[in-house]
């Protein structure tokens, strides 16, 4: 696990931007604290920060080079099935000289090109450099589970692990207004879009071919081609397999030559990675966040019973909301791009609470996307299957859009739920996901905007990619809105937010959940082994229900929240009216229109704020961002 930067000059101008190299991988220091090394060529640099997770030695640094400097790699990553691909390796006449899974993964490349990728069991971002041919091989891994950031123009190729890497090499620095209009509704930016203009994500499954006249965009592995072999066992054959698949990916992600636990949420997702880690790892390590005083939030007592059911050794981080409060700081100086998922901040503190104890941390993402875990997906079912209670929540919204509503307590939450379950009752297939994946609507989204971002927005652009996005939604089917989980929620902010947070700690998050031949599976299954109208991640639940404590079963399911209601009203007031949402700076800033910030401040602190809070934290990270790297 590391950081990794470089560019690829097209002609004697880009050239220029080869010394930067060494200031752009100092950015990512964070990633990668162990080790940093850069290699210069003629036309090509590459830069590296190293995590060391796998073969400690010295000898396994980055960028890694093979015959005498002809081929240069930098890797983000772990490959989990290097050992037996070194074997087949080795019994082609191939000797190394480390323990690493970077060599083996270079020494794939040089044998297999491209064709390598499709061999991988693992997450990653990588740059393989071939000196003679003039080429370079950058890739991403199939779920996006590694970030790569890249920008091309006409004089070179830029890629890195975060934004502000690729910001060093002194491009120009303008706001991406499809991207900010983006943003508001989701609250985050799934690839390809960055907020910079002319920087882009890699897709996930993407790989890209640099040489010095053209660049050339490929995809090696397409999600939907998961979707297309149905399962044709039943229910316990589902069952017996789901449990041997989960087996062996937990057991892969074990490898290492650091400490090594698991985040433990007392969730069904994570405590069915800490049961079957704990059969395999003696006195394995659990780590999870209390809050003390706040019983709404709180999960300590079923991370307790799990870890007692399981005989890990438990550790609970016990904060208060004014301890989770002295996070924030931070957490802002954090983001090289816009990222307002609020959850991201309790994944923060465990990640550097965490990494006071161990190296890596298994945890449970990606279960919701492939098993049907959210409310949304329970929505979804209600909506496309509807019975009475449905019909009589639908013939009620106009009680529930008088009623107060609120993220952060039980009757206002409810309220919100049932009002968003009437709205999107009205709406067609796709604009129902649409609504309930994202958190503001865009007529509320362009009213945030300035009329110089308006006039710039390339709104028949981004109606097109949505489109294209919801497209793979095409009747009223679980498994089709999963598919889109994967492709928009899981890559864009899931996976982000988990790589973002634990690596500003310089700790390695593995989330066996998206092993490939696990998702393949998952994805194979029919919708009705996990969701109907009473319950979610059914054939999960029901198959690892004898090796986990009743009580975590079919409780209600409660996300990573943080009381921001209370915070943006109350400690962050003033920051709000006179540093972030300040008239003078919104006018004099033209980004933001003010009569639109102003209506979305009154809102807030009004009787009935709704999702205001999570709207304004989406503007304050942005200004923060802005400050820091725009200004």
């Amino acid at each position: 696990m590391c950081g990794i930067t470089g560019v690829f000059a097209f002609n004697e101008i880009g050239r220029f931007n080869l010394p930067n190299i060494s200031l752009s991988t100092e950015t990512l220091e964070h990633r990668g604290p162990d080790f940093q090394k850069v290699f210069v060529g003629d036309f090509v640099a590459l830069g590296h920060r190293r995590l060391s997770i796998i073969d400690l030695n010295p000898n396994a640094n980055q960028p890694m080079s093979a015959e005498d400097g002809r081929y240069q790699l930098v890797f983000n990553g772990e490959i989990y099935n290097y050992k037996t691909l070194r074997q087949e390796l080795t019994s082609k006449g191939v000797s190394f000289e480390t323990e690493s899974d970077t060599e083996v993964l270079l020494q794939l490349l040089i044998h297999e090109g491209k064709d390598a990728l499709n061999k991988l069991n693992g997450f990653f971002a990588f740059a393989f450099y071939d000196q003679q041919k003039e080429e370079m091989l950058v890739a991403r891994d199939r779920y996006g589970i590694k970030p790569l950031y890249y920008l091309e123009d006409e004089d070179r190729f830029i890629f890195a692990s975060e934004l502000k890497a690729i910001l060093k090499f002194g491009i120009e620095k303008t706001i991406d207004t499809n991207s900010l209009y983006t943003y508001l509704q989701l609250n985050y930016l799934p690839a390809p879009m960055s907020m910079v203009k002319g920087v882009k994500k890699l897709m996930p499954g993407q790989y890209a071919i640099v040489k010095k006249k053209s660049v050339e965009f490929n995809s090696y592995y397409e999600l939907k081609t998961t979707f297309d072999k149905p399962f044709q066992g039943n229910y316990e054959d589902a069952q017996s397999q789901l449990k041997e698949l989960m087996e062996k990916s937990v057991e892969r992600r074990l490898v290492a030559d650091v400490p090594l636990g698991t985040f433990l949420s007392g969730g069904i997702d994570s405590s069915i990675i800490s049961a079957i880690a704990a059969k395999k790892v003696d006195g394995l390590h659990t780590f999870s966040i209390g809050y003390k005083g706040n019983s709404f939030f709180d999960e300590t007592e079923y991370a307790n019973a799990v870890a007692k059911h399981i005989g890990s050794i438990h550790q609970v981080f016990s904060l208060s909301l004014d301890d989770l409060y002295g996070y924030l700081p931070k957490l802002l100086r954090s983001f090289s791009e816009p990222f307002a998922d609020s959850s991201a901040l309790p994944v923060f503190a465990l990640s550097q609470l965490t990494k006071e104890n161990v190296t890596v941390a298994l945890s449970g993402d990606g279960a919701d996307e492939l098993f049907a875990g959210y409310n949304k997906h329970a929505a979804l079912y209600r909506l496309w299957h509807p019975g009475a209670k449905e019909k009589m929540v639908s013939a009620l919204r106009p009680l529930w859009n008088i009623l107060p509503k609120s993220r952060n307590n039980p009757f206002g939450n409810i309220a919100r739920q049932l009002k968003k379950f009437a709205d999107a009752s009205q709406l067609d297939i796709q604009s129902q996901y649409w609504m309930l994946a994202s958190l503001q609507s865009a007529r509320k989204s362009t009213d945030l905007l300035s009329n110089a971002v308006l006039e710039d927005v390339d709104f028949e652009g981004f109606d097109l990619w949505k489109d294209q996005l919801l497209s793979t939604l095409s009747s009223k089917s679980i498994n089709q809105s999963l598919q889109l989980d994967q492709e928009l929620v899981l890559q864009g902010d899931m996976l982000q937010k988990v790589d973002l947070m634990s690596m500003q700690h310089a700790l390695e998050v593995r989330v066996p959940f998206l092993d490939h031949e696990l998702v393949a599976f998952a994805n194979s299954l029919p919708e009705e082994f996990k969701v109907n109208g009473k319950r979610k991640k059914m054939i999960l639940q029901d198959t690892f229900r004898d090796i986990l404590p009743d009580k975590i079963f079919n409780r209600p399911k409660h996300g990573f929240e943080v009381p921001l209601l209370d915070w943006l009203r109350k400690d962050l007031k003033s920051d709000i009216e006179n540093k972030w949402l300040d008239k003078e700076l919104i006018e004099k800033q033209e980004v933001f229109d003010w009569d639109g910030v102003a209506a979305l401040k009154k809102k807030l602190f009004s009787r009935n704020p709704e999702d205001s809070h999570a709207h304004v934290w989406a503007l304050i990270v942005f200004q923060e961002w802005w400050e820091k790297y725009m200004d």
